[in-house]
C-alpha cells in the first residue's frame, strides 16, 4: 500500500514509521497517489494566528468573538475540549470555560496570514476555489508532471510549510470530488491528513448521518428527520424522483451525495456574492442605543471584509431576527457603490429606522452584495450630503493609522455602546 511521511515527505510502501526519518505521522492508503481534489482547512485559524503571535496563550483556552451579549468566532481545541463552539452564544461559552482568554478578532491580520497561505497554494496549481479565509479547495490534476510529485506530496509539503514558515497548521483531506474532500478534512483535526477513495466511497458513507453534509442545517435536518431519513443508508432507500417531490432541487443533490456523486469543479473564479456580518443577543433588546452600536461594529466589519477583498457593494442589506425566528429584511441600492463603513453604516441605519417598532430582536446582520471592484467605488459626491466625502476621508486615514497602531488606536464612541 502507497504511504506517505508527512513529516520529510519520503514515499515507500507502508509501514507504522518512516524508514527515513522514523515518524509515526504516516499516512496510507491504497489510491493515495490516485486522487486529485483536495480541500484545506485551518486549524481553529483566528485563535491560531492569535496563539502564534502571543506565545503566552499557548497552553491557555481562548475565544475569538464579541462581549457576552455576541458569538463565539472561532475556539481553540482547549475550549473545545470543554464544549465552545463556533457561533456559540458568549455567555454560554464563558459559562462552560470560564477561564477562558477571550480576545476581539482582528481581521487585518487575519487576512494577512490568509494571503499568504493562499500564495503558497498558488505555487502548487491555479485552481484554487477559497471558501472563506481559512479555508479552499484545490483541484491539483495533471500537476504531478510539472512538479515531479503525486498531489498528496504537495499537499503535505504545503502544511509543512504552513507550520514552518507561517506557525499555523491545517487539515488536509484528499479524494475524487469537492464533497468528499470536504468531508475527509474534518476527520482527523487538528493537524491531520484524511483520504477517502473512489473504491470505499459507498461503505464509508452507508452509516453516517446525514449532517455530515455540507449545508444541510437544523430546518433541512428537521424535514429529513419527518421523512425517516438520518443516515446515507436511509436516503439510498429513496428513490431520485420521490427526493424531487418531496424535497424539489435539494432532493435531487440528496439523492447524488448519498452515492458520493458530486460533479461540481473546482472554480478558481467564484465570485463572492456578498459579505455580512451579523450578531445574537444574550437576551432580546429592542433598546435603540445597543441595536445602533450594534450597527456600527457589523459595518465596520462588512467594510474591513470588503477592503481586504478589494471590492465594493451596491445594495446593503439589514437583517433582524425576532424571538419567534421571524425574520426581516430590509435592502436598499447605493446611488455609488461602496466599501466604507460609514456609508454602509447610515444606510443600514437607514433600513432600521424603519422597523425599530417591530422588536424585540434576538439577532441583528449587515450585508453588503451586488459587488465591484473597489476601483469603481465611493468616487461621485452625495448632493444632499456635503460631509460624505470628508468622512470618507477620515475614515481611510483611521485605517491607515489601524493598520500601523493596531485597530483599537482609534475608536468611534458609538461603537462603545
Amino acid at each position: 500500500m502507497p504511504a506517505l511521511c508527512r513529516d520529510c515527505l519520503t514515499q515507500f510502501d507502508a509501514a507504522p514509521r518512516c524508514p527515513s526519518c522514523r515518524s509515526p505521522r504516516v499516512i496510507a492508503h491504497d489510491e493515495l497517489f490516485d486522487l486529485s481534489i483536495a480541500h484545506m482547512d485551518c486549524d481553529a485559524f483566528y485563535a491560531s494566528v492569535e496563539k502564534r503571535d502571543n506565545p503566552e496563550l499557548a497552553d491557555k483556552p481562548l475565544i475569538i468573538g464579541g462581549g457576552r451579549r455576541g458569538v463565539v468566532s472561532t475556539a481553540c481545541y482547549i475550549a473545545r475540549i470543554r464544549g465552545v463552539r463556533s457561533a456559540m452564544p458568549m455567555f454560554q461559552a464563558l459559562k462552560l470555560c470560564p477561564e477562558a482568554v477571550v480576545l476581539k478578532p482582528r481581521m487585518e491580520i487575519y487576512a494577512e496570514a490568509s494571503r499568504a497561505i493562499r500564495r503558497m497554494m498558488e505555487e502548487l496549481t491555479p485552481a484554487i476555489e477559497p471558501l472563506s479565509l481559512d479555508e479552499a479547495f484545490l483541484d491539483l490534476s495533471g500537476t504531478t508532471r510539472l512538479h515531479g510529485v503525486p498531489p498528496a506530496v504537495m499537499l503535505a509539503g504545503l502544511v509543512r510549510r504552513m507550520k514552518s514558515e507561517l506557525g499555523l497548521t491545517g487539515s488536509i483531506g484528499l479524494s475524487h470530488n469537492k464533497f468528499l474532500a470536504k468531508v475527509a478534512s474534518d476527520l482527523d483535526k487538528p493537524h491531520g491528513f484524511s483520504v477517502i477513495g473512489k473504491e470505499e466511497t459507498a461503505a464509508f458513507l452507508r452509516d453516517k448521518p446525514v449532517s455530515l453534509i455540507w449545508g444541510v442545517g437544523q430546518a433541512t435536518r428537521s424535514s429529513l428527520d419527518k421523512a425517516g431519513i438520518r443516515t446515507f443508508a436511509d436516503l439510498l432507500r429513496w428513490e431520485r424522483e420521490d427526493l424531487i417531490a418531496r424535497f424539489g432541487s435539494m432532493g435531487d443533490r440528496l439523492w447524488h451525495l448519498a452515492r458520493g456523486q458530486d460533479k461540481r469543479r473546482v472554480s478558481a473564479h467564484a465570485p463572492v456574492k456578498s459579505i455580512s456580518s451579523e450578531t445574537t443577543f444574550f437576551e432580546d433588546t429592542g433598546n435603540v442605543d445597543i441595536l445602533d452600536g450594534h450597527i456600527w461594529r457589523l459595518s465596520e466589519k462588512v467594510s474591513d471584509r470588503a477592503k481586504t477583498k478589494q471590492i465594493a457593494g451596491r445594495v446593503v442589506t439589514l437583517k433582524l431576527k425576532r424571538a419567534d425566528h421571524s425574520q426581516i429584511t430590509r435592502r436598499l441600492s447605493l446611488r455609488d457603490p461602496s466599501q466604507m463603513a460609514d456609508t454602509i453604516y447610515r444606510t443600514s441605519r437607514s433600513l432600521f429606522d424603519q422597523v425599530v417598532d417591530q422588536g424585540p430582536f434576538r439577532l441583528i446582520g449587515v450585508g453588503i452584495s451586488d459587488l465591484i471592484p473597489e476601483d469603481g467605488a465611493d468616487r461621485s459626491g452625495d448632493l444632499l450630503d456635503p460631509l460624505a466625502s470628508q468622512r470618507n476621508k477620515a475614515e481611510r486615514a483611521t485605517d491607515s493609522i489601524r493598520r500601523k497602531f493596531g485597530r483599537d488606536a482609534i475608536r468611534k464612541g458609538r461603537s462603545l455602546r
